[in-house]
């Protein structure tokens, strides 16, 4: 294995665009396949992190504008492995059980017109790295964590969700998984800060995961400071699931999100909290026997509509199965071609519900891109487009266990050396439209039988990948560009960045040295001078937490968004554990 920290770039030829995109796929397929990924290290990744409270001034080599100052919040797990418990040494089974770790990275302008970086990080989960230890077991529900099998039916009925969390500790949850700035009606613990701005500045900063619960932070320190459920917002938000990507409207800061109610009958409330009063509203509340509880990650937000899809991943005995097994993984049913997808189109600003209904083939996603409309003025009806990266069937989620990840006995060639399977965990870009009628004409309301999502664009991997993100000026809009980590076959996680034209289907990559993995790409749109027309869409910089798996230290990449040639970094003395989703709140606020 190579031992360099400056290993050359990645070789391997990928053609890009979409005469090649069935070749590259296949060969991304035969990669995986042939164990390519044996000379890239991700350990580092997952072993030895540790927590800096700091903050600690990082080595700048290049340049990062000063335009992208900021704050950088990332989240994810940064505890795995705890060792002298009664039970011996603990392991986490899946990447996304392990503890709670948080991130800032200060992007601060010099007044020399260089850009500084100072880093902190702080743990979130104590309370279950308390109890872990002490009795060689983890004490919550998580999402793949295989568990021990003698814990008794009782001890499974009463474990379901513990009550409220102000009588459990700021620590005793491990919500880890999105970072929100100022989220509206969530009773706060922070420090009072100056607005700057016509946007103003941060004021709240909460972490999300799956469940109705979110976690407040304070924005310089990262210690929890509170915690609260969604019921504070309104009284029927009262079941424990919900997602963690809520939606943000981009206008006028509207928080969206949806409350999961288990029972006889899934209760799904789709909920809108103004940004302007605190209040809340419910928009829709879709219970029927064909709708049943589902794992859902994230959702689609346009400017009518909330757009939400009840994917294939159904948990089983009406979520009851998810104490009996105290994981998700293991409650969701095994995939069935049967069990299509099942959307649901809410208007969102003129108090109709439902307004239609749409299926799909059965699939799973975690992750929506955007969502945009296209009015026909001459009848009145709307198109809506939605974005997303699919999977065909629910194996990716297997594909993150960490023995599959750290190539423990034989997991990972045993995992990718299934070529069906294989096939079914490589991303897929789609776009998806729903014809809209008119109000009032016929096939125009919910009591009209649902109808096919059209498929209209299908791009495959490597062209595009997981964590997407896009220009944030063009939330609810027709964009052009996504950026997101791409895997060529080399690694067992990501091994590149790659942006899309969905125009085009061209294809641009970070020609990063091998062994270097990166995190979400986060977009930071130039701020646009008084002097200046509207900006390119892809006029930025990507902001992504690499590792440098050979050298075990980790470092802040800067992208021009445009070429994908790197600008600069800031070089970490340490690793930095792979984390899920981040948030760049800007230094001063755009002056248009």
């Amino acid at each position: 294995m190579a031992t360099s920290t400056e290993s050359p770039s990645v070789q391997r030829q990928v053609l890009g665009g979409v005469k090649s995109e069935d070749a590259d796929f296949d060969n991304t397929v035969r990669a995986m396949m042939g164990g390519d990924f044996d000379e890239w290290p991700n350990e580092a990744g997952f072993e030895g992190l540790d927590e800096i409270r700091g903050p600690v001034e990082l080595s700048v080599k290049g340049s990062i504008p000063t335009w992208a100052a900021g704050a950088l919040y990332r989240t994810g797990p940064g505890q795995y492995t705890i060792k002298d418990t009664p039970k011996g040494t603990f392991r986490t089974t899946h990447w996304f059980d392990g503890l709670g770790q948080s991130h800032r990275f200060n992007i601060i302008a010099g007044t020399d017109g260089i850009a500084k970086v100072e880093y902190s990080s702080r743990r979130q989960s104590q309370a279950i790295y308390d109890a872990i230890k002490r009795d060689g077991k983890r004490p919550d529900v998580c999402f793949g964590q295989r568990t021990d099998p003698c814990i008794g039916i009782f001890g499974k009925i009463m474990s379901v969700w513990r009550g409220d969390p102000k009588n459990q500790g700021l620590e005793s949850d491990n919500v880890n998984v999105v970072v929100h700035a100022n989220v509206p009606g969530m009773p706060s613990n922070a420090r009072a800060t100056p607005e700057s701005g016509h946007r103003g500045g941060i004021k709240t900063t909460w972490l999300s995961t799956d469940n109705a619960l979110m976690k407040e932070i304070d924005q310089y320190t990262l210690e929890p400071i509170g915690v609260a459920r969604q019921q504070k917002l309104h009284p029927l938000l009262k079941g424990p699931l919900s997602c963690a990507h809520a939606q943000r409207d981009p206008e006028n800061g509207d928080f969206f999100n949806f409350n999961l109610e288990l029972g006889y009958r899934a209760t799904y409330r789709i909920f809108r909290t103004s940004a302007s009063t605190g209040k809340t509203d419910i928009l829709a509340t879709i219970a029927a026997a064909d709708v049943k509880p589902a794992y859902i990650h994230s959702f689609f937000l346009s400017p009518s509509f909330v757009i939400f899809c009840v994917p294939s991943t159904h948990i089983g005995m009406m979520g009851i199965k998810i104490p009996w097994v105290r994981n998700m993984v293991d409650a969701i049913e095994p995939f069935d071609e049967s069990k299509l997808s099942k959307w649901f189109v809410v208007d969102r600003l003129s108090n109709r519900g439902v307004v239609a209904t749409f299926d799909s083939p059965a699939g799973f996603f975690f992750h929506s891109i955007n969502s945009f409309e296209e009015f026909n003025e001459a009848i009145g009806d709307i198109d809506v487009y939605c974005d997303v990266i699919e999977y065909p069937t629910m194996d990716v989620i297997r594909s993150f266990e960490l023995d599959v990840i750290l190539q423990n006995d034989g997991a990972t060639k045993s995992f990718w050396g299934n070529e069906e399977r294989n096939r079914g965990c490589h991303a897929r870009l789609t776009r998806r439209k729903f014809h809209i009628p008119k109000l009032g004409s016929r096939g125009g309301n919910e009591s009209n039988p649902s109808r096919t999502a059209d498929k209209v664009l299908e791009i495959k991997a490597p062209h595009a990948g997981e964590l997407p993100t896009i220009n944030p000026a063009y939330v609810t809009k027709k964009h052009r560009y996504v950026y997101s980590v791409a895997n060529r076959g080399y690694s067992t996680l990501f091994d590149s960045i790659v942006k899309t034209d969905l125009e085009t289907r061209a294809t641009l990559y970070w020609e990063n040295p091998t062994g270097h993995t990166p995190g979400e790409a986060i977009f930071v749109p130039r701020q646009k001078s008084r002097d200046e027309q509207d900006l390119d869409e892809d006029d930025g910089v990507l902001l992504s937490v690499v590792l440098d798996g050979l050298g075990k230290k980790s470092y802040l990449l800067c992208l021009d968004a445009r070429t994908m040639k790197e600008l600069g970094r800031a070089e970490c003395d340490f690793a930095v554990g792979f984390g899920f989703h981040g948030l760049h709140w800007p230094a001063t606020s755009p002056t248009s």
